[in-house]
This record gives C-alpha cells, structure tokens and sequence, in this order.
C-alpha cells in the first residue's frame, strides 16, 4: 500500500489490531488481508463456492483495497475477523413514547456503537414537555431532556476502543418542542455527541417560499395526533413556517447547526413504502433508514479513475463498482449484529451504499474547476454510471442468490427481469472522513477545504497536518515548486493570487471557501439526481457569510432535489476538525469573537480578512 504518514498514524491509531498493551499486531497489508478473508468466506459458507473459487474472490478484494481503490466503512476494517464482528457503519433505533421503551433503546444505542456504528433517531413520538402523563399523573419532561441523557450515554461508550460514538437526532417541524429544539446547542458544549436536524415537509418549504399564501401551521402532540392545546392559554398552538425557518437559519449560522432533512424528498425514494416510513438518518445524514435498519457501505476512489490519456477509466471503474457491490452483499451476511431486531432488517432488505472520495482529485488530474458546468455534468455521468453498474451487479447477485427478502410489494416487485435485485438500495455518498485519509484522497465530493490544514484532535488528541499531495506533484513536475511556496501554503491554505502558481493551476486548486455556495449545493444535487441513498456534503461558507446566503443556499437545495442539508460557516465554533494552516498559529483561530446577528459585534475571522 502507498500510504501517507497521516494514513500511517491513522491506521496504527484506530484500526489495526493491538494487544493487551496496545502494542500493534498487524501490518496494514495484514490488517486487508484479514478483512478480505472474513468477507470472502461468506461466498463459501452460503453461496457453494469451492475453496479455489473463494480464494480469487478473496484476492480481488484484497487487490481493490490494496490499491486504494475501494475501502470499506471503518467498522468493516476494524471488526472484520475480530471478536466483534460488527460491519456496518449506519442504524437506526426507534424511540417510543415511553420510559421502558426510551431506555431499551437507550441500551440498544450501547451496544450498537460500542462496536463502531453511527445511531440516528426520530424523537417524533415523545410527548412534549409539560404534557400530561397517565400512568403517575404527572408532566412529561419533553424529548430534549432525552436527546441530553442520549448525548451523555454515547459520551460515556467508546467505540470499540476506537472512536467516540457519533449520533443523529431529528424533530419534525410541527413538534411543539420544535423551538426548544432547534435551540438546543446553544453552546459548543452542550449535546456534544449528537448532530441535530429538522425534518421538514414540502408543504413547510412551501410555506416558507411563500408559495402557500398561509405561512402558519398548527404544531401537533404526538400522543394525540391532534393540534396541540397550549397548556398556558388554553388555545390550538400554531407556528409560524418563516419564522422558524429564519431561528432555523439564526441558529446554523451561529454553529452550524440544525440541519435540515427534506423528509418527503427522503420518502419519495423509500424502496420499501410497505414496510414504514422514513423519519430519520444515520448521523452524517446520508443514510435514511426505516427503525432497526442498518446499512454498509463503501467507497471508491475516483481520484485513482483516470488514464494516462487523461480520460475516466470506465472498464476500471466498472470492474471497481462490480467488485464493491459482491464485497458489500457479502458484508451483510459476515456481520453479526448487537440485537436481533437489527439482524432481521438488514438481512431482509439488504442495504448497501457504495459512495465515491476523490472527488476533487479526479477533477483535478482532468483539468476540470469545481466550480464548472463541465464539472456538474461530469458528476452526473460518474454517478449515473456507476448507480447503473451497481444496479446491475445486484441483478446478478439476485440470480444467483435470490432477491431480498422484503422484495414483494417494494417499488421493485414490477415483473421486470432487470428490476429483480439482491439489494434495496445500492449507493449513497458518505462524507468518507478517515477511509479518505488512509486512501489519500479527497473526502467524498467536498472540494479541497484547504490546500494545507490541520485536523484538530482526530486521534485522541492528535493533530494531523496535511498539505495536498495533487498540488505538490503537480508543482514539481511543472517546475513551479519550491520551499517559498510550501511555506506560503502552509500558513494562507490557498494558492490563489500567487504569482508562482500558474492561473490554470490556481483555478483548479480552489478550496472550499473561494468556491461559492451554489456551487457546493449544485454539486450535491448533481451526485444526489443518481445516488438511491442520500448525499452527505457540507455547504462550506466563509466566515464573513450572511443569513441571507445561508437562507437561498437551503431554498436552492430543496428546489435542486436534496434530500437535507448542512451548512457551516468557518471558524463559527470555538473548535472545528479542519483548521486552515498551521495549529496554533493563531489563537484567534481556536476561540473567535462570533458576532452577533444583527452586527452590532461584528469582527473579521483571520482567515477571511
């Protein structure tokens, strides 16, 4: 394997299995081939593949993870073939409105992240605070006070060892908590653990856009179903939609934070409408999930899917796509899962999301700009075919090994041959975090954050420093390299107004703040018109963004057909993972003065200017 120091560090910390004294036990190489084994098996232990059989499939995948052309979610590398045996990265746990059910889920969300998964939850059913509660006549204490007792519960479980639990939790728009809600995380350090979104229906967009000449909606109790009664006024409570989008919107563009989730976007796509419906998604929000569902994924390297005539490779994608879909059906069957529950909805609907990361690095060795119309339209056609390929590869999978098992009355139960597939769904972009670093690529389809940064604290406290290999190759070989520019990248993290740097080459290296928002939301939306999941991207702005920007931004995603979204405005929290230059540079960096909405604090990010 070609690994960077970053992806040395990264996979010595988190991945590779250790003893008792945490002394490291197996090479990088090592650690593949004991994953390709495990999930190689399966073709053997289910599908009668002869022992000569299952040891090419064995080296196939070994072949595509060694050449960094494909790896697995995290908990696939790390559990695979240890005691844990637990593969997939994405659940989701169903809350009721109850205190016996509010705490076995409780428990369920241990044992599933202690073994490495991401949990989301729906908190939609909870009663609100204040509302009446039968059994011991007294008040509920509302959903927010269980998202905190959730929040401390993953603080205090450490993922296998490896890696803080990571959660997701949603509230629909039309909860009577709705505003205590999205408030919630006032503070860096309130509900550290969780990622909170808004599910929102089209009729609210509607509403907010102004389409609907009625911009108010009556808030609903969950355990009536009906308009809920003020308990203070007596009187049906209703909300205005424009007036939560615009807290909404004050909130993310102080932290970044809710999000929001298209929920009937999300539906719309619900390959199995007869078993549920969607509410919620895994933590990063590219997976909606029915309640117990889990998904596996995986991502492919497009930074890696271009010849040497400076063209996409598409054979090589291809026998890529085909490769990852047979690796990730097989992972459904290898993993063992925390509860039963689980086991039974991921073997019966059987999804898989195979994604892609570099992004930004393909574009690059091609020539194209981020922020291009060539680009939009090559997104398109990489996604479309590999959502195609990985379509197929199913179908062949199915004739083999039958359908899924909830295959009757899904969307695909049509009569068509090339409808009968092994797998519910087969794609979605995941935002690719560590997977990337060791492949050395740029993280899903975000365009470069920085051309140098840091990531604070992604190893126990270690910081990574990283300066884009692509630039210093490219720099080398054009003859435009030297000690000057590294330095100057190192400590500004972009190469524009360069003098050294040639235009061609500064257009193409923009970082995620010098590309404008509409053009990071018509990138989602170009990956997300081909992707049966959903897309995990950041709406990455500068410091100096206005309410204004982040409104249209959100607007442009839903009318574009996202199915959610997240903006974050840089260094709008006291600590963000990605810092442009070197750490500590600037304290101003680690702790800036967030001013206030209507401006009167206003102070300009260091980076910004």
């Amino acid at each position: 394997m070609k690994l960077s120091d970053n992806a040395k560090i990264t996979l010595a910390k988190r991945y590779l299995m250790k003893d008792a004294g945490g002394g490291i036990l197996e090479t990088p190489e090592q650690m593949l081939k004991r994953v390709a084994a495990n999930i190689a098996h399966v073709d053997c232990l289910y599908y009668g593949k002869s022992e000569e059989e299952t040891q090419k499939i064995e080296s196939s995948f070994f072949e595509v993870m060694n050449n960094l052309e494909f790896l697995p979610n995290s908990p696939t590398l790390m559990n695979a073939g240890r005691e844990f045996q637990q593969l997939s990265a994405c659940f989701v746990l169903p809350i009721e409105d109850s205190i016996e059910s509010i705490f076995e889920t409780l428990k369920h969300m241990a044992l599933v992240q202690k073994t490495g998964g991401g949990t989301g939850f729906a908190f939609d059913r909870l009663r609100p605070a204040g509302d009446f509660v039968k059994s011991t006549f007294g008040v509920a204490s509302g959903p927010i006070s269980f998202l905190k007792i959730y929040d401390s519960g993953t603080e205090a479980v450490k993922q296998g060892g490896s890696r803080r639990g990571a959660s997701m939790g949603t509230l629909p728009y039309d909860h009577p908590d709705i505003v205590d809600f999205v408030t919630c995380k006032e503070s860096d350090l309130d509900i550290t653990n969780f990622n909170i979104s808004v599910t929102v229906s089209d009729s609210f967009m509607e509403k907010v856009r102004g389409d609907d000449p009625d911009p108010d909606y009556y808030l609903v109790n969950p355990r009536t179903k009906n308009p809920h009664i003020d308990p203070e006024t007596g009187n049906l409570k209703r909300m205005n939609a424009r007036g939560l989008f615009q807290l909404i919107l004050e909130r993310a563009w102080r932290n970044g934070e809710p999000g929001i989730i298209f929920i009937d976007r999300m539906n719309e796509f619900n390959p199995t409408p007869h078993l549920g419906k969607y509410e919620t998604s895994n933590p990063c929000g590219e997976q909606p999930l029915l309640p117990y569902e889990a998904c596996c994924l995986g991502s492919i390297n497009l930074g890696l899917m271009v010849n040497s005539k400076i063209q996409v490779d598409w054979d090589r994608l291809r026998k890529v796509v085909h490769t990852a879909v047979h690796f990730e059906d097989n992972v459904i069957d290898a993993s063992q899962y925390a509860i039963p529950q689980i086991t039974k909805m991921h073997q019966g609907n059987r999804k898989i999301g195979i994604g892609v990361m570099g992004w930004h690095d393909m574009l690059v060795r091609l020539g194209f700009c981020y922020d291009s119309i060539k680009a939009l339209k090559l997104a398109e056609k990489v996604m479309s075919f590999i959502n195609q390929e990985a379509k197929k590869k199913s179908v062949e999978l199915a004739l083999k090994r039958g359908v899924f098992p909830n295959f009757k009355d899904s969307i695909y139960d049509t009569g068509k041959e090339e409808d009968r597939v092994r797998n519910a769904t087969r794609t979605t972009i995941a935002p690719t975090g560590t997977i990337s670093i060791i492949a050395g690529a740029s993280s899903g389809i975000e365009p470069y954050f920085s051309i140098a940064f840091a990531r604070k604290n992604v190893l126990g406290g270690i910081d990574l420093l990283e300066v884009n290999p692509l630039f210093m190759e490219i720099a080398k070989r054009d003859g435009f390299y030297s000690m000057e520019l590294e330095k100057r990248i190192v400590e500004s993290g972009s190469v524009q107004n360069d003098k050294q740097v040639p235009e061609e080459i500064q257009n193409i290296f923009k970082n995620a703040l010098e590309i404008d928002y509409t053009w990071h939301v018509r990138h989602q939306a170009a990956f997300q018109k081909y992707t049966d999941n959903a897309v995990s991207k950041t709406i990455n702005l500068p410091f100096n963004a206005s309410l204004k920007e982040l409104d249209e931004a959100i607007k442009l995603s839903w009318k574009s057909g996202c199915k959610g979204i997240t903006v974050y405005r840089n260094c709008s929290r006291a600590s963000q993972v990605l810092n442009i230059g070197i750490p500590g540079k600037d304290e101003s960096l680690k702790t800036p003065i967030i001013p206030k909405i209507n401006g009167t604090t206003k102070k300009n990010c260091p980076e910004c200017g």
